[in-house]
Parts: structure tokens; sequence; C-alpha cells
């Protein structure tokens, strides 16, 4: 995440009860310079043109050694002709939008792409014009806050689990907890366990299908001052030096399915 801290709890208070998460990737000004950009019209392109393509941002592409984007997609098996979602993309300039929108909008597969931003009542609210039942794949990408604040955590993954059409996958990439201590609800490391979530998605319904060590991290002790915001980009603890060297969180990446 490259939002501040600061910013992201902020965020989480000020919606009474539920906190949403936007993920604001790279600067505020990449992002709203991409503001009125249209994706779909780039025409079909590979994820790896995408990813690789000189429009991509030097900052987004700085961090592709702790996100992956490619190897990440790739595991998912996120495919052009797909329906497929994104959980606060953080906006046209979010890091995967700008490279999943246009992959589904410009292919002419007949696949789409629907954000779901922060700000619209989700869940109590469904998503307004989302086609729930025939969505192919729900992607989350360390929009952790709904998994633990305010409203039941379970309700939004619930409504994910409505969104897919039968055989629909989920995905998602999220700070890894230390599995040896239980999940503290108000997150205040920042970090969530990987079998935290495995259990609210296996409640909701999902199959769990598989996992990758893409995103892992082994020097992510999990144990600092800050939590995961002692590491890069908050870098909230100081020592920069040492936190640099670090890296980014441990993450963990799952692939669940809807049965049918």
């Amino acid at each position: 995440m490259s939002e501040t801290d600061q910013e992201k709890r902020s965020f989480f208070k000020g919606f009474g009860g539920f906190a949403l998460l936007i993920i604001a990737i790279g600067s505020a000004t990449a992002i709203f310079s991409e503001r009125d950009k249209d994706y779909s019209e780039a025409g079909p392109q590979s994820l790896m043109a995408l990813v690789t393509s000189e429009d991509r941002p030097e900052n987004h592409k700085a961090r592709d050694q702790y996100r992956h984007p490619l190897e990440t997609l790739t595991f998912f098996d996120v495919q052009p002709e797909m329906k497929v979602v994104e959980i606060f993309p953080g906006g046209p300039g979010g890091f995967y939008r700008r490279i999943i929108e246009p992959y589904i909008e410009g292919a002419g597969k007949g696949g789409a792409y629907y954000p779901v931003n922060g700000g619209i009542g989700w869940p109590s609210e469904q998503v307004e014009d989302l086609p729930y039942g025939e969505i192919d794949m729900a992607l989350v990408f360390r929009a952790h806050g709904f998994l633990i604040y305010g409203d039941p955590a379970q309700d939004h993954v619930d409504d994910l689990f409505k969104m897919l059409k039968p055989g629909g996958y989920l995905g998602i990439v999220d700070h890894a907890g230390d599995e040896s201590i239980p999940q503290d609800p108000e997150a205040e490391s920042g970090y969530v366990n990987a079998s935290y979530f495995r259990a609210m998605a296996e409640k909701a319904g999902f199959e769990f299908v598989k996992e990758s060590d893409v995103n892992r991290n082994p020097k992510d002790t999990k144990d600092h001052p800050d939590g995961l915001y002692s590491l890069p980009p908050s870098l909230r603890s100081g020592d920069e030096d040492k936190y640099r060297a670090i890296g980014e969180s441990d993450r963990f990446t799952h692939l669940y399915r809807k049965p049918g």
C-alpha cells in the first residue's frame, strides 16, 4: 500500500462502523492525472505488454519486485473474456486496475471490468450495475480493511460469494499475519492471518483451490514496532535503511472457487 497509515486509519474510522479502504497506488499526482483516461480504448494487449509498458508510472514499476503483477495475475488465470470485479482499486490510476482494465475491456472478447470503489455502502447495498451471479472472478489486493473493521467482515465475504457465478473464482493477496498469534480484530499491526480469511471464505461457501508463494517475503518477521507500517512505504518507525532492506510485507496469495 502506498497511502500513509494516517490516511488509512482516518479513512476507516470516518465511515462510522465500517471502514472502506481505497488503495491509493503511487503518488497522488500519478493517480489524479489519470482520472479521465479511458483504459478500455487501449486495444488488445497481453498481460506482459501491459506490465512492461512504458506508460506505467515508474513508482508502479518499482514496486513490481514486491507485488509481482504478471506472476500473480497468471496464477489467478485472469482471462480477457472474463467478467472481473476488483475491490477498492484506488481509481483509474490504481496499480492493478491500470493493468486489468485494458486487458479485459480492450480485448473485445465480451469481458468486463467492474471496480467496487469506496463510499458506496457495500455490502449493506449491492453494487449498482454489477450483474450479481454472473461474475467470473473477484479480486482483492491488500484491501484488507473490510476483513477486520466495522461491519461484520463475513458480510463482505458473503457478498463476494453472491457476485460470482457458479464455478467463479475469488483471488486475494493480503499482508500475511503471524499464524502463531490469533487475529487481532482491531488489526493494529495491519496484518491479516491467512487462516482467518480462509475460515471466512469457507464459511461463505467457497472452496479453497490453491495458494502461491509468489508474494511471500521471508525477511518480514512481522514483529516490528509499528507492525506493517514500519515497512516500506510507510516507514513509520524510522531507521529507513533497516526496513528498506526488509522490503514490503510478506503476503499470502489465495485462490478460491464458488462450487457449481
